[in-house]
């Protein structure tokens, strides 16, 4: 969970049945915009890689999106440039994601996405918009949409 009083964000809310998650992303898309840091963060089996996956589809990749677990770090060609898509899942802290270059990525211009963002908080810009995937059921989900002010 985030800590909103901090960061000062506007929190947005999003229910959806997995069979229909193409709905919640285009929800999403109208939600985040432009955004170029999105972090998600939930429980394992929640469905980050999953709504990442419909997520880059929707922006137009063609390639197949996989859990960048091992790898890491995954990039992806759209029609408005790079995505790098990040899994921090295996990183120990902000010191071994600079190590690894993934800082480096999130500094870039290209849109950034990234999974557990909680191993690495401080390689994150103070605009990304952090989403947690909450496990409603079997087949439902809720994001939690956290918004920083200017991003607004």
């Amino acid at each position: 969970m985030f800590d909103n009083s901090i960061l000062n964000m506007k929190v947005i809310e999003i229910d959806y049945d997995l069979r229909e998650i193409e709905t919640a992303v285009k929800k999403f898309l109208n939600v985040v915009k432009n955004a170029r840091v999105l972090a998600f963060s939930g429980e394992l089996g929640s469905g980050k890689t999953t709504f990442i996956a419909k997520y880059c589809e929707q922006l137009g990749v063609l390639a197949i999106v996989n859990s960048p677990t091992f790898a890491i770090a995954q990039q992806y060609s759209y029609p408005g440039g790079n995505i790098f898509h990040m899994d921090l899942y295996r990183i120990r802290d902000e010191e071994e994601a600079v190590d690894t270059g993934l800082a480096d990525c999130i500094d870039s211009d290209d849109l950034c996405l990234v999974e557990w963002p909680e191993n690495a908080p401080g390689i994150l810009p103070e605009d990304a918009i952090r989403t947690h995937i909450h496990i409603l059921g079997t087949e439902r989900r809720g994001l939690e949409i956290h918004i920083p002010s200017p991003a607004m």
